[in-house]
């Protein structure tokens, strides 16, 4: 990676996660014995968060928390590695998010409540545009309200930043927000649902190039143990996985986007920077937990060196 200041900002949601881990999944109406459970701090936001602090990068939060001690836990996390949490609202009108998880042999099922994160309001960002005027790159998910998310884009964009909607959970999305944002990240299946196309082998670039034609700078699709594909105005590609045993799959899309940001914020091109995510993903799936399980900028290097020997 090259040498220089790198700034994030990453907008969006922190929750707990609530991880209870079983052999196998439940049908519906049935009941199945647990093995264990965690309290593990997450949200999609914070975990970005976390990661692109990890890997070394000058990380910013905005976002909002209940005044209750999972929120309390939550901050505590952010800044034990190293996030910056000034513009993290407490509000005490709702309680902190909560991500209910269900993980079985490094598959996972969740269902989440969004809580204090549907407090995280267009005011707040405009409250930080000093901010979000100081960092390279502005990081976004689709936890917090979309009023909002637009908000973060388009002030982003009028201070020439850098806007990377990781679009999760997949929803529909306004024209604006397309045209707002330089990278978008869907995975497979949010792909076929804001293409409203299939994203099979055969028609994935058709479907990625519908959200290229909505106007955003490039999509980035992820493809789990496949890697990921890139389209944009210089044309289709499809960048390898870096193979692994998976441990727990929670985090490996925030890992992804963490990842993918700070690459951009330090200057790299769009192929090195989709590699370079797919590394943080492939270390941060080795481990349980979505926090937790970021790896540091120090073991990146460590696992990229080990592939290049064995490339070799």
């Amino acid at each position: 990676m090259k040498e220089r200041s790198a700034r994030v900002a990453v907008i969006g949601s922190l929750n707990m996660d609530v991880v209870v881990q079983t052999r196998r999944l439940p049908q519906i109406g049935e009941t199945v014995l647990g093995e264990e459970v965690h309290f593990i701090p997450g949200g999609k936001g914070a975990n970005q968060a976390v990661a692109a602090a990890r890997l070394g990068v000058r990380t910013q939060m905005i976002g909002s928390v209940g005044g209750d001690p999972f929120g309390q836990s939550l901050l505590e996390s952010l800044q034990k590695s190293g996030v910056e949490t000034t513009a993290v609202k407490t509000v005490s009108i709702t309680p902190t998010g909560v991500a209910s998880i269900l993980l079985s042999g490094g598959d996972n099922r969740i269902i989440v409540v969004q809580g204090a994160n549907n407090h995280c309001l267009p005011s707040d960002v405009e409250a930080n545009r000093e901010r979000i005027a100081s960092v390279d790159v502005v990081l976004l998910q689709l936890e917090i309200p979309l009023e909002t998310v637009i908000t973060a884009a388009r002030i982003a964009k009028e201070l020439g930043k850098t806007v990377v909607l990781n679009p999760a959970p997949a929803q529909e999305l306004p024209p604006e927000l397309y045209q707002l944002t330089d990278v978008i990240t869907p995975n497979r299946t949010e792909l076929e649902l804001l293409s409203a196309h299939p994203a099979g082998e055969e028609n994935l670039e058709a479907a990625m190039q519908v959200l290229l034609e909505q106007g955003v700078g490039c999509v980035v699709t992820t493809l789990g143990e496949q890697g990921a594909a890139l389209l944009s105005a210089e044309g289709f590609q499809q960048v390898g996985a870096h193979p692994v045993d998976v441990v727990d799959s929670t985090g490996a899309g925030d890992a992804f986007n963490a990842g993918l940001a700070c690459a951009l914020a330090e200057g790299e091109g769009l192929t090195e920077a989709v590699d370079f995510a797919g590394q943080v993903a492939a270390l941060a799936v080795t481990r349980l937990g979505a926090q937790d399980g970021m790896p540091t900028r120090q073991e990146v290097e460590v696992f990229h060196g080990r592939e290049r020997k064995v490339d070799y």
